[in-house]
Parts: structure tokens; C-alpha cells; sequence
């Protein structure tokens, strides 16, 4: 859909992968940068001068590995006595290694648009600099998908910070134990379901508006019994289609 059309309270799928399908994150600097972007980018003010005052001024900033230990105890502090503006609500996320998905509120008119502008322009330049490249970090253009059903909002929400990470553990485990990767998962920085369920605050999400419209559990047992029945017995991926990033 084209990226101007969101309107002030749609929900929105957002996802990309690396040019090419490579790696877009390459070790725990990478990793926590990305989040990074969506903590300091989310504002009206220039995310830049958020990374200044939080990474400093020297050019070795792009390194940053001082500051992993920081943001896994303490969370991604605001940097600023005057607060957060945010021009979208981040509902969910999960970063992979060569791709990402959101969800995410439209709350001023073209927030997303600009929210997405800022970490692909963003990234990809602290990319380049860190790896000492030139270059597409990601593949194009962001998509997008209009979320248009509470069904809609409740399955998407799944598949992005349960079922992906998810997969990704089943693949490198061989664990098929659901309760034991569902607990992994939720102890996994890298994807949102932690901070949904409230066992970290990174200050990235807000689920207010989305649970309210969703009709999800925000227990944490009610929301692993939802996500296990919808995952093993209704067919998530099949609801899906092709909505999911591996169809595009």
C-alpha cells in the first residue's frame, strides 16, 4: 500500500530484509543499535541529535559496545529533560539477523512514514560506518500492510514477536517444547514480547490503544495459552498468507 495513505489510529505492519537478503545485524552492537533507533528515533526532534547525546560525539560512537551492559540493566534511558514526542505508538518488534518486523500505530499523520525514513536512513549510515562499507543496508523500500480486523491485529501480533523468533530457535535447538521456547522467547531482548508482558522495559512499546482494540491477553500465561492455540491449532500462518515477509 502506498506509504502516505496510513490515517491517525491505523495499525500497520512494517517489514524489511537485508539488500540482497543479507545480514542486516551482525553481532550484539548491531543488534542493540537497531533498537536503539526504534527507542530514539520515535520523536519529533531530529534522531540524530538522540544518538549524540546518548552514543557521544566522537566517531568511535558507532562501535558502542560500553553500552550494551547499560541499556540490558537499565533500559534506553530518555536523554533529555524535556520528554519523548512520539510520532508513532511501536506495538511489537523483532529483529532477526537479516530482517526485521514491526507493528505500529499511526498517532500524527505521516509518523510512520517519517519513523521508518529515520531508521532506514539512520541505520544504514551507522552500518556503513561501523563496517567500513558503501551501500544498501536494506532491500528497497519498507513494505507495509494495513491491519484492518481485531482477528487481523491478534494474529499479526503473534507472528511477529512469538512465532518468528520462535522458528528461529526450533531451527538452531531442535527444541520443540512449546512452553520452553515460548519462555525463551520472552527472555529474548530482541524481541518485544518481554517488555509486552512486563518482564523488561526497554520504554520502546506502547500497547495501551492496541489491547484495548485487540482484545489480547496482556497476562503473561493467558497471552502463551492464546499464542500456542493459535500457533498449533488455527493456523496462524495459513490466516496469514501471504502477508508474511518469507512470501514477498
Amino acid at each position: 500500500m502506498r506509504k502516505d495513505s496510513f490515517g491517525v489510529g491505523d495499525f500497520v505492519h512494517v517489514y524489511n530484509c537485508g539488500n540482497r537478503k543479507a545480514s542486516i545485524v551482525r553481532d550484539l552492537v548491531d543488534q542493540y543499535r537497531f533498537l536503539a533507533c526504534l527507542r530514539y528515533y520515535n520523536d519529533h526532534d531530529s534522531g540524530e541529535f538522540l544518538m549524540r547525546a546518548v552514543f557521544g560525539q566522537r566517531e568511535d560512537r558507532y562501535q558502542s559496545p560500553w553500552k550494551i551492559d547499560a541499556f540490558r540493566d537499565q533500559g534506553f534511558v530518555w536523554p533529555r529533560k524535556t520528554e519523548q514526542k512520539p510520532i508513532v505508538n511501536v506495538i511489537s518488534y523483532v529483529l532477526m539477523e537479516n530482517h526485521y518486523h514491526l507493528v505500529l500505530q499511526e498517532i500524527t499523520q505521516g509518523g510512520i512514514t517519517e519513523f521508518m525514513r529515520k531508521i532506514g536512513t539512520g541505520y544504514t549510515l551507522y552500518s556503513n560506518i561501523r563496517h567500513n562499507e558503501l551501500g544498501k543496508v536494506f532491500q528497497g523500500s519498507y513494505k507495509a500492510r494495513l491491519i484492518s480486523t481485531a482477528r487481523y491485529l491478534q494474529y499479526i501480533d503473534i507472528y511477529v514477536q512469538t512465532l518468528n523468533p520462535l522458528d528461529a530457535l526450533r531451527a538452531k535447538k531442535s527444541i520443540n517444547n512449546f512452553d520452553l521456547m515460548f519462555d525463551a522467547v520472552v527472555n529474548d531482548p530482541f524481541s518485544g514480547l518481554g517488555e509486552s508482558l512486563g518482564i523488561r522495559n526497554f520504554e520502546i512499546l506502547n500497547r495501551k490503544n492496541f489491547i484495548q482494540q485487540s482484545g489480547l491477553p496482556a497476562n503473561i500465561e493467558n497471552y502463551k495459552n492464546f499464542a500456542r492455540e493459535t500457533i498449533l491449532e488455527k493456523g496462524l500462518k495459513k490466516f496469514l498468507g501471504d502477508l508474511t515477509l518469507e512470501k514477498d
